[in-house]
C-alpha cells in the first residue's frame, strides 16, 4: 500500500499501519530441517569477492567527524570481513541521516507548543552477500521486508556530538549485527532458490554503479523564534472568528536534512537538504456527523520567502470561510460522469495511479500486480500526455519541487527519466537493483532512514502537448458539452486535494483511492454550481488513463511525502488540468457525532454581551 499527502492528523493511524504491514517475521528463528538444506545450498557457492580500493575511503583531514569515522570503520570492516562467513560480502554502505528540526506551533491564538530544536542521528548499514547476481537482498516468497528495516541490517541512533570514537563504536556494533543477519538471509534465500520455481523475472539483484564523492557545505537554519512566534500566535487567532472551527492549526517548521554516504566501492557524499514550511489546518463537523478540514502550506528553501504574517493571516481567513461554505454543503452521493482534475488533483492522481505502477521493484516482484511490466513501447495514455520524473530539477516555475535531490540514497547522480513520450510507455524508475530489460540505475533510489533503498518517485511531471492545450474556460465549456453528450445530470470539478493511496499487490484488487477537500458539481443547463462534501475518487488505473480527453494550459504542483516499502520520502507530483471522460465517486464514511452541544466558550461570553 502506498500513500502521497503532507496532512499528518489523518494519516497518523496510515503511518502505524504501514509500518506492521512492513514488519517481517524474525529470520533468526530456522528451523533444523531448513538450517540442513541451508549446509547444502552454501557448499556449492563460491564466489570471488572484489572491494576496488578508492582514494575516497581513506579519512582526510578535511573530513567532517562522521566521514572519518565511516570511512575508518569501512576500511577496518572491508580487510576484516571480506572473507568471514559462509557467503563472501562484496558490498558493504554506511548512511547516516542527521535531522535538525526547529518549530512552533499555535492554535487559536495561543502557543501550543514553543519554538523547540530536536537533533538526532540515524545510521543504516547495508550489508550484501554472496554476488550481484544473488544476495541477501533476493525477494523471498511470502516475505515482506524488502525495503524494511530488517532486510540488510540495524538502524541505530549515533551521537549528534563529533566523538569519532563514540560513533565507530556504534558503526561496529551494527556492522557486525548486519553480517550476521546478512548471513542468516542469503541461506535461506539459497534454500528457497533450490526449491520454488524460477522467477520471471531473472535479472541481477545488485549493480554496482560508478562511484561518486561529493561535499556540500553547510548552511544556517535561519530562524527568529521570536518573530515565528508571534506571526503563529497572530494567524491562529484568525480561527477566533469561526465558531464552527475546533481546531485552528498553524505551524512554522524549519529542518535540515544531512546526509552521510559511505560505501566499499568508494561512494562519498556528504550534501544536505534545508527546507521552511507553513502549515495551517482547521476542522469542524458538519450538522449530520461528518468531520471536515481544511489545510493550505507553503514550503521553499529560504526562510525569507515564507508568508509574513498578513499573508498568514489572509490564509488563515481563506481557510475558515472555505471551510463554512463547505460544512453548510450537501454530502456527495456515488456517481460516475466526466469531470475536471485541477492541477494538484490531476497531479495526485497521476502519481498514485501511475507514478507507483512504474516503480522498478515493481517490476520484478512477483507478489506486485505489474500493470506496466509487459507495456513498453505501447501506448498506456493518450498520445497528447507525457510523463517524465526529474530529480535533479528543483524548482518548476516559481514553485519549489520537494523531490529534488543531487545524488539519490545509493550515490547515483539524479537524473531526468521520461517515462511516457506521447502516450506510449519508454521505461521505469529504477534503484541499483536491475529489472528485465533495464540493467542501471537512474538515481531513484530512495529510502528513509531505518529502511533499505528501493525505487521511487521523485518530482513526477506531467506535460501535455502545447498544441493540444485549451484555456481554464476552455476545459470548461469541454466539460459541459461532455456531460450533455453523456446525458448525465452534472459534472465535477475538483479544485484542491489532500493526498491519496493505492494498492499494486497483485492479491489486492488494483485500485486507487483519491481524497479531494473541494469538489464542484457542475450542471449542464446553466444552473449556478454547487458545492459538495464528502467525496472520495476511486478507480482503477488502465481505465482511468485512457480516458483522458484534454488537458488545461495551466501547471499546478502537489508537494507532500510519500509512504511506501522504503519509507516516507518527500515527492512532488505536477500536472495541467485535465478533463477526464467518467471519474467514479464514493461517498466518504462519517461518525455518528453531532456537533458540540455548547458553543464554544469564546463565542458564548460574547453572545451574552461580555468582552472577553
Amino acid at each position: 500500500m502506498v500513500s502521497f499527502s503532507w496532512e499528518r492528523r489523518r494519516l497518523a493511524g496510515f503511518f502505524r499501519r504501514v509500518d506492521a504491514m512492513h514488519r517481517p517475521a524474525d529470520a533468526s528463528r530456522l528451523p533444523n530441517t531448513f538450517r540442513a538444506a541451508v549446509s547444502t545450498a552454501l557448499a556449492l557457492m563460491l564466489v570471488p569477492v572484489m572491494f576496488p580500493v578508492k582514494q575516497a575511503l581513506t579519512a582526510a583531514e578535511t573530513d567532517s567527524v562522521v566521514m572519518q569515522a565511516l570511512k575508518e570503520e569501512m576500511a577496518r570492516s572491508i580487510k576484516h570481513l571480506k572473507n568471514a562467513g559462509d557467503a563472501p560480502v562484496y558490498y558493504i554502505a554506511y548512511r547516516v541521516f542527521e535531522r535538525e528540526v526547529a518549530n512552533v506551533s499555535g492554535d487559536y491564538g495561543s502557543i501550543r507548543e514553543k519554538f523547540d530544536v530536536s537533533k538526532s542521528r540515524t545510521l543504516d548499514v547495508e550489508l550484501r552477500v554472496g554476488s550481484p547476481k544473488l544476495d541477501n537482498s533476493h525477494k523471498i516468497p511470502k516475505d515482506d521486508s524488502f525495503g524494511s528495516r530488517v532486510t540488510f541490517g540495524y538502524e541505530a541512533q549515533i551521537p549528534f556530538e563529533d566523538d569519532k570514537m563514540a560513533i565507530r563504536d556504534i558503526v561496529w556494533l551494527k556492522t557486525d549485527a548486519a553480517f550476521r543477519l546478512a548471513q542468516r538471509k542469503f541461506a535461506q534465500v539459497k534454500a528457497n532458490k533450490d526449491v520454488l520455481v524460477a522467477e520471471d523475472d531473472r535479472s541481477d539483484d545488485y549493480v554496482v554503479e560508478k562511484p561518486q564523492v561529493y561535499f556540500a557545505a553547510k548552511k544556517p537554519m535561519n530562524v527568529d523564534h521570536v518573530l515565528w512566534e508571534s506571526q503563529v500566535r497572530e494567524a491562529s487567532a484568525v480561527f477566533r472568528e469561526f465558531p464552527f472551527i475546533r481546531t485552528g492549526d498553524v505551524d512554522l517548521t524549519a529542518q535540515r536534512l544531512r546526509r552521510y554516504l559511505v560505501t566499499s566501492t568508494g561512494t562519498a557524499i556528504e550534501d544536505e537538504r534545508v527546507s521552511y514550511d507553513a502549515r495551517l489546518y482547521g476542522d469542524t463537523v458538519a450538522n449530520d456527523g461528518m468531520v471536515l478540514w481544511l489545510n493550505d502550506r507553503v514550503e521553499v528553501d529560504d526562510s525569507k520567502k515564507l508568508p509574513d504574517a498578513a499573508t498568514l493571516k489572509a490564509m488563515a481567513k481563506k481557510l475558515g470561510d472555505s471551510l463554512d461554505r463547505l460544512r453548510k454543503s450537501p454530502p456527495a452521493q456515488p456517481y460516475a460522469g466526466p469531470a475536471i482534475l485541477q492541477g494538484k488533483a490531476a497531479a495526485v492522481f497521476f502519481h498514485e495511479i501511475f507514478g507507483h505502477r512504474i516503480e522498478g521493484h515493481r517490476q520484478k516482484d512477483e507478489s506486485e500486480g505489474r500493470t506496466f511490466t509487459d507495456k513498453i513501447g505501447q501506448a498506456v495514455m493518450p498520445k497528447f500526455i507525457s510523463v517524465i520524473d526529474d530529480a535533479s530539477t528543483s524548482k518548476l516555475g516559481k514553485t519549489t519541487l520537494n523531490g529534488y535531490f543531487k545524488f539519490d540514497d545509493e550515490g547515483v547522480p539524479a537524473q531526468k527519466v521520461v517515462l511516457v513520450d506521447k502516450g506510449v510507455l519508454k521505461g521505469f524508475l529504477k534503484s541499483n537493483s536491475p529489472i528485465k530489460g533495464f540493467k542501471n540505475s537512474n538515481g531513484h533510489g530512495r529510502c528513509r532512514e531505518g529502511f533499505a533503498p528501493v525505487a521511487r518517485q521523485a518530482n513526477l511531471m506531467v506535460v501535455a502537448d502545447a498544441k493540444n492545450q485549451v484555456s481554464t474556460q476552455e476545459l470548461r465549456t469541454l466539460l459541459v458539452r461532455e456531460i450533455k453528450r453523456q446525458k448525465k445530470p452534472f459534472g465535477l470539478i475538483f479544485d484542491d486535494i489532500e493526498g491519496g493511496s493505492t494498492l499494486t499487490r497483485s492479491s489486492d484488487p488494483q485500485i486507487y483511492n483519491l481524497f479531494p477537500l473541494k469538489v464542484i458539481k457542475v450542471f449542464a443547463d446553466g444552473r449556478p454550481d454547487e458545492l459538495l462534501r464528502g467525496v472520495d475518487i476511486v478507480g482503477t488505473p488502465l481505465a482511468s488513463l485512457e480516458l483522458i480527453l484534454a488537458a488545461g494550459n495551466d501547471v499546478q504542483t502537489f508537494n507532500g511525502v510519500c509512504g511506501a516499502e522504503s519509507g516516507w520520502i518527500p515527492v512532488s507530483a505536477s500536472s495541467p488540468s485535465l478533463l477526464v471522460k467518467t471519474i467514479e465517486v464514493a461517498r466518504q464514511a462519517k461518525s455518528h457525532n453531532k456537533p458540540p452541544l455548547l458553543p464554544d466558550p469564546l463565542h458564548e461570553t460574547r453572545q451574552h454581551g461580555v468582552k472577553h
